[in-house]
Formats: C-alpha cells, sequence, structure tokens
C-alpha cells in the first residue's frame, strides 16, 4: 500500500531526517549519473527530491505519482511536471524515456510486475533505471518512524532477480544511509561522518538499497532480413556465374494484374 504524498513530503521536506535522508540519496544518484544534458528523465513514486538536479539541463522532467498516492504540484517556482497515474498505465508513449528513477513507487505497491512492466515500456534503447528500495538487512526497513519501514523490503538477490524476469539487466548495485533511523540530533550531526565511513566498510548494510538496471532489447531471430543477408541478393547472383540471370522480364511487367498497360504512364508521372 503506498504511502500518502502529504506524510512524504512532511518527511522529506519539514523534517531534518528527511532532509538528510534526501541529501545523501541524490548524492548516490549523481555519482551513478552525474550528466544528463539533454535526456528526458521521469521519475516514479515520490521521486521528486531526486529529481531536482536535472531541472535545468535535461531535455524534459516528468515526475509520475501513482493515484494510490496521491499528486501534489512540483517544483513549486516553475511549471508543473508532476502527473497523477495509474500504476499500470503511464501516461507515456513507449520508448520515450532516457533515464528512469523510481522510489517509493516499487516496494508500496500492489502489483510490483505491472510496476515493472511500465518501467520497461517506457523506456527507450540503451535506457537505464534506478531503483531505490528499502533494504531488507538494513535497520531502516526495521523501524516504521520513516517512509523506509513501509511496504515489501528487497535484498540485493531479491531485486536483481525480478529485474531480470521483467527484462532488465541489473548493472550496479550498492546501498547508502548508514545512519541509524532517529530523529535524535546528536546522531543527525554526525550523519555525514557515519555514511563517508559505512561507503568505506562493504560489510556494513545501508538502509536503502540503489539498483542500476538498463533496459535489454533481444536481436528479432528469424526475421525476413536476417534470410535475405544470409542467401545473399538474388540479382547479383549473375555476376558470379557465366550467365547472367534475368530478375524480370518486360512481358512480365506489363502483364501484371497490378499494373497495366493503361496505368503504366501514370505510374511514372
Amino acid at each position: 500500500m503506498h504511502l500518502d504524498v502529504q506524510d512524504l513530503r512532511n518527511f522529506y521536506y519539514r523534517q531534518a531526517l528527511g532532509r538528510s535522508v534526501q541529501r545523501v540519496i541524490r548524492q548516490e544518484v549523481l555519482r551513478i549519473w552525474p550528466e544528463l544534458s539533454g535526456q528526458t528523465v521521469a521519475g516514479f513514486g515520490f521521486a521528486i527530491p531526486l529529481l531536482r538536479p536535472f531541472l535545468n539541463k535535461s531535455r524534459r522532467v516528468i515526475a509520475l505519482m501513482p493515484g494510490p498516492q496521491g499528486a501534489m504540484a512540483w517544483p513549486t517556482s516553475q511549471d508543473n511536471v508532476s502527473v497523477l497515474c495509474e500504476e499500470a498505465r503511464w501516461p507515456i508513449e513507449t520508448g520515450h524515456i532516457d533515464r528512469l528513477i523510481v522510489l517509493h513507487g516499487l516496494e508500496t505497491s500492489d502489483d510490483q510486475n505491472a510496476v515493472l512492466s511500465e518501467a520497461f515500456r517506457v523506456l527507450g534503447p540503451g535506457g537505464k533505471a534506478l531503483f531505490i528500495v528499502p533494504n531488507r538487512v538494513g535497520l531502516w526497513s526495521r523501524s516504521d518512524l520513516t517512509p523506509m519501514g513501509f511496504g515489501r523490503p528487497y535484498t540485493s538477490g531479491q531485486l536483481e532477480t525480478q529485474l531480470r524476469i521483467q527484462g532488465f539487466l541489473p548493472e550496479k548495485s550498492l546501498t547508502a544511509l548508514y545512519q541509524p533511523p532517529t530523529f535524535k540530533r546528536r546522531w543527525q550531526r554526525f550523519g555525514a561522518v557515519i555514511e563517508r565511513f559505512g561507503r568505506g566498510m562493504p560489510f556494513l548494510a545501508g538502509g536503502v538499497l540503489i539498483v542500476e538496471a538498463s533496459k535489454r532489447v533481444h536481436p528479432i531471430s528469424g526475421s525476413k532480413i536476417g534470410k535475405a543477408a544470409k542467401q545473399g541478393l538474388g540479382v547479383l547472383e549473375g555476376l558470379t556465374s557465366g550467365k547472367p540471370k534475368p530478375v524480370l522480364r518486360h512481358g512480365d511487367f506489363c502483364q501484371s494484374p497490378l499494373i497495366g498497360d493503361a496505368n503504366l504512364d501514370h505510374q511514372f508521372e
């Protein structure tokens, strides 16, 4: 079940812990995608805290918010780019997105396969997506004080397996949010130090799991083009034999049931 958009807004924009979470995850996103100039970027769920760095340089930014969650106008200082949509029907044409960020859109969904199917559909060839979900082995998924404590948490293996089933190719996996999920200020003061320490300790489990996956497009097998390439073009066969083989005779052309003598001049006007 999706969280309410007002609760998500209050956490990420009005609470010190939420602003810290926003900053930590955004830094990881920018490490993976430092430059997206001229590309179309979309977010699903409540991804707007991570979309802001791309507003001015990307070709277009779209914030998709599922109906059960609700939507809010964003950004407040520019034209609105947020859209209320169904989980299984995004108002985007197939193959029009270059980069996609999913935050609080997968783990809280009642139909996760439908969400992944739509994510795959809207991505263009070579498109990539970042799926950010609560880490099952981290502390944040065990506390309901933050949005990370709701929905279905994942391990890296569980998420990557589900992505492969839907046609994605996982390319990178990492964790973030090593600071404890507490509102106590003494912990928040050392949040940045804890994050740096956690990134250097691979055995520590971060609160969120971030997986980058690309759209895997299989080549079309058994197509007429592929067969023609293997067999060669019939019009060139005469070049290798002693006698050229005509492809089309004049009489055959004039007697064609589709193009008769009366229509011959008209076809070449």
